[in-house]
Formats: structure tokens, C-alpha cells, sequence
């Protein structure tokens, strides 16, 4: 059993010295992008500032004749162009592949001072973060990298579901998680093609009417992911990590999109993947929360500055635990305002606070 007290040593001779919380910063959407495709890196300029995070895309959608061009082309948006606020990350293969130990030897060593965080696809147990973990940190040393790059784990396999409390704690590299609904419902072998979003056929259906039973039955559509979702929200939360939706598949259904976009919001989730640029509204919207919640919020922590005791307020009672969740409210917002004028404005904070500290994910 490795001894506690050497947690937070670095891995390697001359390593950076692993941090103790993760930053958390804008994280509405991550937006994946295949820097093979020229056009793509043409139009990364205009697209980053609209964005939180930019990912360059090295695993799926990326075919095997296109996965060194990809590499390449991150490579050079790392060294090359300025995104200014907007964070830079990228997703590995996975770790069977042939392909990784390329990718993380020239990213970490070409451009580990521009990325912050690398995703790692598949992760089935705290085994595969301990391998990357140990190879990053002798990448940092060889590189002379001066800040750990974070690990983003992607629940896509049952197994990876069964050990998700392991994976969450077994680095402080660990940045977060992503939920893969399309590989983990092949690894379950559950029977829907969907990437993401809910199934017409998973559904309740209320007990027949004992005076009409031949009478319609209601039927109510259900949410297939909602226990794996949660389960990552909490292994996440209790180690300061940061829970995300992935991909909603269907490009052209944005009020699915949506849909699941908030409904992995009210869960905990704190952004989720955009594949494509008309989804990029779509998580602003979700991920930031409605200026009519955070002015209540507002109302409340004014009127209960030291969050002790019971009060109503508006006709809702409110005690300690709402106090807390109106902390979460008003945290969040004034964080995303100070990246957008336009929430600034809408949210009511009139004075930037740009030189405050990111808030950590805490």
C-alpha cells in the first residue's frame, strides 16, 4: 500500500510537484475538433473565444491513415496560436492502441506547457491512471514541464462503471470524467444505437384502470443513464474532481441535445462535450445558470449573510442547506461572468473581479 503521506510527491526526478485542487474554471462545453482537417484549424481563431475548452480529437471519428496528421496538427495549434482564455485539451487513443505512447511522448514533450488536460478513453480501473500517471510525470521531467497536466478519465465500460470510485481517487492528476454512452452501451451490451439522449422503448407504464381496462395506459419515457451519470457525479465531487456529460450523437436534434444537456446539469455535471458548433449555444445556455435562479440566490445569501438558522424568503423556507446550494448558484455565476459581459449584465454583477483566483472545484 503506498503510504498517504507520499501522495502528493512527484512521480519522476525533477517532475512538477503534483497539485492539491483542481481549478475550476468555465467548463460549459469541451469542443472537439480533428486538427487533421485544415479547415478546422483555419477556423480555430473565430472558434475559441465562443468556447471554454478546445479539444483536439486523436481517438474516435479520427481514422488510422488521419491519427499522425491529427497529432501533428494539434501540435501546431498548441505552438502556433494564442486562444487566450480558452484551454487547450486533448484526447488520447486508448491506451491498447498502438498510437498512444506517440501521442503523449509529443504532446507532453512538444506542447506540455500549452495543454492542461489529456483525456484518457476507456479507463476501467485505477490501474490504467497509476500507468499514465507515472508516464506523464517522467514525460513533465524530461520536457522540464513546470506544471502537472491533469488527467480527464472517460467512463465508457461497465467495468470502468464498477471501479469508478477507485478511478476518481487514484491520482491527484485526476482533472474529472466524462460519461461515453455509446461505448459504454456496447460494453453492456445494451440494445439501443444511440449515441446519448434517451430510448422510446425504456418506459414506465401506469397499472391498467380497474373501471376501464381496456382504457390507454399513460407511458412515460425514462432516462437510461441517470444512475451511471450520478455515480460519477459523486465519485467525482468527493475527491474535488469535475463531472461532465460527453456527446449527444444526434446533431440535428437540439431539443434532445438539450434535453440531456440539463438534465446531466441539474445532476451535477459542470459542462459536456460539443461535436459540433450549433451544439456550442446549446451548452452556454444549459451549463449557466438562469438569471432568475441567480438572483433568488442572491436574495437569500443577503438576507442569511452567515447561512445560520431558518428563514422564509418569498414564501420558501430556506435553512442552511439551501444557503449552500445558493453558494454553488451565485459561485458559478459570478465565475461565467466574468468570462461573458453578456451574463455579467444579465446576472447583475456590475464590477469585474477579473484578478480573482480561479475557484477550485472543491
Amino acid at each position: 500500500m503506498r503510504n498517504p503521506r507520499d501522495f502528493f510527491k512527484p512521480l519522476a526526478i525533477d517532475a512538477p510537484e503534483p497539485i492539491r485542487e483542481i481549478p475550476f474554471k468555465p467548463s460549459r462545453m469541451i469542443h472537439f475538433m480533428d486538427f487533421s482537417n485544415e479547415k478546422m484549424v483555419a477556423k480555430v481563431a473565430d472558434l475559441a473565444p465562443t468556447v471554454d475548452i478546445l479539444l483536439g480529437n486523436l481517438e474516435d471519428a479520427v481514422p488510422l491513415e488521419k491519427k499522425e496528421a491529427a497529432r501533428d496538427g494539434l501540435i501546431k495549434v498548441g505552438r502556433e496560436m494564442d486562444l487566450g482564455d480558452t484551454a487547450l485539451w486533448t484526447r488520447v487513443n486508448e491506451l491498447a492502441s498502438p498510437y498512444v505512447l506517440d501521442d503523449l511522448n509529443r504532446i507532453v514533450t512538444e506542447i506540455g506547457d500549452k495543454v492542461e488536460v489529456i483525456m484518457i478513453p476507456k479507463v476501467e480501473g485505477a490501474w490504467d491512471i497509476h500507468y499514465v500517471d507515472r508516464l506523464l510525470a517522467q514525460l513533465e521531467a524530461k520536457a522540464g514541464v513546470q506544471r502537472p497536466i491533469l488527467v480527464h478519465a472517460i467512463l465508457e465500460t461497465h467495468l470502468g462503471v464498477v471501479n469508478l470510485e477507485q478511478i476518481a481517487s487514484a491520482s491527484p492528476r485526476i482533472q474529472g470524467m466524462s460519461f461515453g454512452p455509446a461505448d459504454l452501451a456496447a460494453s453492456r451490451r445494451m440494445k439501443t444505437t444511440r449515441v446519448g439522449g434517451g430510448h422510446p422503448g425504456y418506459r414506465t407504464i401506469a397499472d391498467p384502470d380497474p373501471d376501464n381496462p381496456d382504457a390507454p395506459r399513460p407511458s412515460y419515457q425514462q432516462d437510461p443513464w441517470h444512475y451511471s451519470i450520478a455515480r460519477m457525479v459523486d465519485a467525482c465531487t468527493s475527491v474535488g474532481a469535475l463531472p461532465f456529460y460527453g456527446p449527444y450523437g444526434d446533431i440535428g436534434d437540439a431539443e434532445g441535445c438539450e434535453t440531456q444537456f440539463r438534465a446531466a446539469f441539474l445532476l451535477g455535471c459542470v459542462g459536456a462535450w460539443t461535436l459540433h458548433p450549433n451544439q456550442v449555444p446549446i451548452a452556454k445556455r444549459v451549463f449557466s445558470p438562469e438569471p432568475a435562479e441567480v438572483a433568488f440566490a442572491k436574495k437569500v445569501i443577503e438576507a442569511i449573510p452567515d447561512g445560520r438558522g431558518v428563514h422564509m424568503i418569498d414564501g420558501k423556507m430556506q435553512d442552511d442547506a439551501t444557503w449552500k446550494q445558493c453558494q454553488v448558484m451565485v459561485t458559478l455565476a459570478e465565475m461565467l461572468a466574468r468570462k461573458d459581459p453578456e451574463l455579467a449584465e444579465a446576472y447583475g454583477f456590475t464590477t469585474a473581479r477579473s484578478g480573482e483566483p480561479a475557484p477550485t472545484a472543491a
